[in-house]
């Protein structure tokens, strides 16, 4: 029992710091009637839909497919690279951070070895989960912590999309200026090799149905359906056509946001509390986004900070940039991380030298820019 308890907290460490939190914060405050006010419910249902979307493309294949049609024009080393790294850069704002790194890390992986090319495997897998990250920055639906504060702040779609534009559209800069000066070196097309292999009947038509439940999605986030139907719509559906699927949804991301919001919610009824963490946030909502996201992530940053602050703006743009810097920053950031180290093992020293000297001169580039605007 004990083992199986300790797996679990090593297998779900966020999750369980969370849990750790919110019953720490029971002894604060008594559980009451207002516990049920403390969750969003419209922010996890449309997260659960969104991630039972994403999950059913990503089994389908039709990222891998894509990615290989691209390939399969490819020529030369630079090419290789701008497409392995602006697949997920792209992607990620539709498909989220996270769903682009597990799909397009082990793609590139693959590609890397087809076409002979696996000395670039720590630039090229750094860029990724950059352009990952730094992509997802651009919509509401490519984060969690940007659904979340979305939802929050009353923020119209362009107004996030317009916000956030000017820091996705610097970072692609940055990206393929890294990759332009690099001197090209002829590379055979490696896309044929990678193709994703014909699907069963039944998988053929997850994209069909998962382009319609998408569909669903977006017209909650517009504001069109309640994202409440829109998840029970879903669940229902998955549940009598495709259990698999919604087993696969990372239920332990909907349980650490509840978590998070049981913790925040006892901390804002705590006066002391609540006035200190003010009082350190008015004027410098970006600043301590991006410093606390360096410590405990970005998405529990989001969720910690938008209790206490009004100035959206802010918090949004410093918890998207506090992504960049250490491992943990983005908790996305470790899905490459732990690839690379189970392929690669002797790699990992190497890895975490480029990412932390990438994710630092991005930071300091988009902290400055940030500065000017």
């Amino acid at each position: 029992m004990f083992r199986s308890a300790l797996s679990f907290i090593k297998r779900e460490a966020v999750l369980s710091a969370a849990a750790a939190l919110a019953l720490l914060s029971m002894f604060l405050v008594p559980p009451d009637a207002q516990y049920a006010g403390y969750i969003d419910w419209n922010t996890l249902a449309l997260l659960f839909s969104l991630m039972a979307v994403m999950k059913g493309y990503q089994r389908s294949g039709l990222f891998d497919y894509l990615g290989s049609l691209l390939l399969g024009h490819v020529r030369s080393t630079r090419g290789l690279l701008l497409v392995l790294v602006f697949l997920p850069f792209v992607f990620s704002m539709v498909i989220t951070n996270d769903v682009s790194l597990i799909t397009f890390v082990p793609f590139a992986l693959i590609v890397l070895r087809l076409s002979g090319q696996e000395r670039l495997l720590v630039p090229v897998v750094v860029m990724q989960t950059l352009a990952a990250n730094l992509g997802s920055m651009l919509t509401p639906i490519g984060n969690p912590q940007n659904l979340y504060l979305y939802s929050r702040s009353g923020m119209s779609f362009g107004a996030l999309c317009a916000l956030m534009a000017p820091y996705v559209l610097l970072s692609g800069a940055c990206l393929a200026g890294v990759i332009l000066i690099r001197r090209p070196a002829a590379v055979a097309g490696v896309g044929a090799g990678v193709c994703a292999a014909p699907r069963s009947s039944r998988a053929d038509r997850t994209p069909l149905y998962c382009s319609a439940l998408f569909a669903l999605c977006l017209l909650a986030l517009f504001d069109a359906l309640p994202p409440l139907a829109v998840a029970a719509a879903t669940a229902a559906f998955l549940l009598a056509f495709d259990r698999p699927l919604l087993r696969a949804v990372d239920y332990s991301l909907l349980g650490t946001f509840i978590a998070f919001f049981i913790f925040i919610g006892n901390l804002g009824r705590l006066e002391l509390f609540r006035s200190a963490l003010s009082a350190l946030l008015y004027g410098h909502e970006e600043l301590v986004a991006v410093l606390a996201s360096q410590v405990i992530s970005n998405v529990p940053a989001a969720l910690l900070l938008s209790g206490f602050t009004q100035d959206w703006p802010g918090l949004i743009v410093g918890c998207n940039l506090g992504g960049l810097g250490t491992l943990i920053a983005s908790m996305a950031s470790l899905i490459s991380y732990r690839q690379v180290a189970g392929s690669r093992p002797a790699e990992r020293g190497r890895y975490f030298l480029w990412f932390t000297a990438g994710n630092i001169l991005l930071l300091a580039a988009l902290l400055a820019l940030s500065a000017l605007i």
